[in-house]
């Protein structure tokens, strides 16, 4: 081979190394793709969507009320599902199915049914200073906070904000966050 050519191959193998490392770092510590597995977070989120979760802004600024997150359980299953308590707060959720933070109704137009079961959050949840409470907007079909194999999630096991719906192509766009 000529020195012109091993120049060439070199390049060449520089350039992809160069791709991996920056694939690996925007996976790693930017975002990534996720796939929604169940109907917890109907009618914001079906079964099958795809998503980009954001995991930088989490690095700059804590979680927000009506964010929606993703985060692993011990099974190795990735949850998704929409903040409604913040670190410090005390949330109750009553026989009707109303929401409470820290005594307040709290306003909001996710959950579209009466939850038919308040679960852990029936006499109160107080969250330590670093614990979120989550639902999925499907109150009536999701595992969440409410429930013991859940619970109050710690702020360094959440992933990042899902950020960005891909697949289905006829729904691609940012995902609602907020009140």
């Amino acid at each position: 081979m000529r020195q012109t050519e091993i120049r060439a191959v070199f390049e060449i193998i520089l350039y992809f190394a160069l791709v991996a490392c920056i694939t690996f770092l925007i996976i790693h510590f930017v975002g990534q793709r996720t796939v929604v597995n169940g109907v917890s977070m109907q009618p914001t989120l079906s079964d099958g969507d795809n998503l980009i979760v954001d995991k930088l802004s989490y690095r700059f600024h804590d979680p927000d009320r009506f964010d929606i997150i993703v985060f692993p359980q011990e099974d190795g299953r990735y949850f998704i599902k929409r903040i409604i308590g913040l670190p410090g707060e005390s949330v109750r959720i009553d026989e009707d199915g109303f929401i409470y933070i820290n005594g307040e109704k709290l306003q909001e137009s996710y959950g579209k049914e009466v939850m038919r079961d308040p679960g852990l959050a029936k006499d109160g949840i107080q969250l330590g200073a670093d614990e979120y409470f989550v639902l999925g907007d499907n109150r009536n079909d999701s595992m969440d906070s409410r429930m013991a194999e859940v619970g109050p999630i710690a702020g360094e096991r959440i992933i990042g904000r899902a950020w960005l719906r891909i697949y289905p192509f006829d729904q691609i766009g940012f995902l609602k966050h907020g009140s």
